[in-house]
Parts: structure tokens; sequence; C-alpha cells
């Protein structure tokens, strides 16, 4: 439902409590929202969450080439443009609006900057990938802005909403949106059947839930099912995810998340390799 409504129109007993809430923690313009080893358990598959300014008035310079395994990293950028470079052999300027998709699978590096000076603000997101996926080929797509569909104000980032399908479907039952609202402005969201886990993220302004007020935080949701209804105060800009739930354990090394410990060992062997060549090549 995407048209403006009244709070009246949703009964209590269907919103969704929050369960968990954080502004997270910050250094160099990144502020890291969710964790494998905290709030990415309570709603994995999401396993990891940062909210990136870099470049311009926020001064930090970008990440440098660095590798993962075992996961998908999904980056959308709210303002800016941001230069990027990995081993699959893809590289070039991602615009405000556009999507980056990489399946890191059994291994892949990866980095990017900010480009031009205006500098570069967004959020990038870990999904973690089902055991039949985590040490396969490494894959990655790019949307530009006008590639990526929307339903009313949310943007399909990833999986369906309403009968609009992104062009970037994993594996898994899950939906990624990125929706703006303007001040005053109501939004529900009723996540699909079997999406237990929920959450929303705010990158501007604030998002008013039940009785909270959400300002540069994330929150999850219970599992209860039930509705979402959002109400912006200010212009605000924010992400929401849902999903049915990851069924496997979280076993994490520094850059990777994998299913077991062989799976995991078999991915840090893979980008160990391949870091080794860029070594040689002087590329890092």
């Amino acid at each position: 439902m995407n048209q403006a409504i009244q709070p009246a129109q949703l009964a209590p007993a269907v919103q969704r409590g929050i369960v968990a809430r954080t502004q997270g923690h910050g250094q160099r313009g990144i502020t890291r929202l969710v964790s494998p080893g905290d709030l990415g358990e309570l709603i994995k598959p999401f396993v990891f969450l940062d909210l990136f300014r870099m470049g311009g008035n926020a001064g930090a310079g970008g990440m440098g080439m660095h590798p993962h395994s075992g996961i998908a990293t999904v980056t959308v950028v709210m303002e800016g443009a941001i230069e990027y470079r990995e081993t699959t052999g893809q590289q070039g300027v991602l615009r405000a609006g556009g999507v980056e998709f990489m399946h890191a699978g059994g291994g892949v590096w990866h980095g990017g900057s900010p480009h031009g000076d205006a500098g570069v603000a967004g959020f990038q997101l870990w999904l973690a990938l089902p055991a039949q996926d985590e040490n396969g080929p490494a894959h990655s797509q790019y949307l530009a802005p006008g590639q990526v569909p929307s339903s009313g104000p949310a943007r399909v980032i990833l999986g369906n909403y309403e009968g609009v399908a992104s062009l970037i479907q994993p594996r898994a039952a899950l939906t990624y949106l990125h929706v703006k609202l303007r001040d005053g402005e109501q939004w529900l969201y009723t996540p699909p059947a079997g999406h237990g886990v929920a959450w929303a993220a705010v990158g501007s302004g604030a998002l008013a839930v039940g009785e909270a007020v959400l300002e540069g935080e994330v929150a999850v949701f219970d599992e209860g099912g039930g509705g979402l209804l959002f109400t912006a105060r200010g212009d605000t800009e924010f992400v929401l995810g849902s999903a049915a739930r990851h069924p496997y354990p979280l076993v994490t090394g520094m850059y990777s998340v994998h299913t077991s410990a062989a799976a995991l060992i078999q991915g840090e062997h893979e980008i160990r390799r391949i870091g080794s060549q860029l070594r040689a090549a002087k590329l890092i």
C-alpha cells in the first residue's frame, strides 16, 4: 500500500513492535549499524549494515582493496558518486540512485572511493549466502538509477514488492527497499508472508514508527507478523529489509561470513590466493 493513510486505519494489533534499535558506532565517515556479532543475528540474512559519508566535508577518503567471501554486498548510493573496482574485472562509477550487488561467493577483492569533489553517501549491506552459494563463483551486477524499479515511494533494490521485481534476485526469499518520504507523509509496508525478519535504517530526516522516532539509527521489528506504518518527520530517506530467516549459523572471519567452519576455511584460502596475486602485481 503506497498511498497516504491515516494511523487509525492501521489497527494497533497489526503494528509490529521494535525489539532493538541503535545508532551504531562510527569513525572516518562510516557508521556501523549492524554487525554479524550483534543485530546481524536478529535479522539474518541481513548481517551487516554501514551508513557511509565519504569525501567532501566528511573527509574520509574511501576504502582500499579488501577481500570478502561467503556474502553478497549491496550498496545503495543516496548522494554523490562512488568509484568502484573489483577482481571480477568490474570497475566504473556508481552515481546517486545506483545500486551495486557483488556476490562474493568463494572469494573476491574490491575497493571504492568518492568520485568528484562533492563526496558520497549511502548504505552498504551484507547478505549471508546460503550453503549452495557461499563458495561459488564471484559475480556482480551494477544498476544505473533508471534501472531500479519503483512502487510508490519505494525503490525495489532486491527481490519483489507490490508486483514490482528488481533486476537483482537473490536465491533467498527477501525484499530490500530504498524509500523517500516528504515531511508528514505516511507509508504502510506489509511484509510478504513468511518474512518474519524486518528492519529499517534512517539515512536522513526522522521516521516515526508507533511511539518511537528513529533518526540516524536502525530498528529491528518483532516477528509477530503484521504491517509497519512509517510517518516522516521532515523529508526522510531510509532503507528497509524483510526476509525469511536465514537458517544457518553465522561463522565469521575478518571480512567473511559462512555457514560452517569448513566453508570459512575454504573461502579464506581463496581470498588469500587472490591477495597474493594482487600483491605480486603491485595492485595492493
